[in-house]
């Protein structure tokens, strides 16, 4: 299994920017679709965006689509998450993992999480 330790997270005013990294261990990593969820207070764990292993394709949740770009190097086993227009309702403390699934939803393939990293963006 892919350990995996996520960072880039912090303040933002609302339409501003920020760009998340996720460090993968191993040499499996691009063995692996990869993705970013988020986890707002009170409520559950979401999907965010996801990406392929050769990073060919990506696929990003609605409220997100045209705002956030997932992309990968494969020879840096990390992965990104470019955040544009940040809206105070994107704060929520990200999380990458693996992930497996297709047009009809992407699931996370791990059981065990990172530490996530703290988006906060103020109105």
């Amino acid at each position: 299994q892919v350990q995996l330790v996520e960072s880039g997270g912090g303040l933002v005013q609302s339409g501003g920017s920020l760009r998340l990294s996720c460090a993968a261990s191993g040499r499996t990593f691009s063995s692996y679709a990869m993705g970013w969820f988020r986890q707002a207070p009170g409520k559950e764990r979401e999907f965010v965006a996801a990406i392929t292993r050769g990073g060919g394709s990506t696929y990003s949740a609605d409220s997100v689509k045209g705002r956030f770009t997932i992309s990968r190097d494969n020879a840096k086993n990390t992965v990104y998450l470019q955040m544009n227009s940040l809206k105070p309702e994107d704060t929520a403390v990200y999380y990458c993992n693996a992930v497996y699934g297709g047009s009809l939803g992407y699931y996370p393939l791990f059981d065990s999480w990172g530490q996530g990293t703290q988006v906060t963006v103020s109105s």
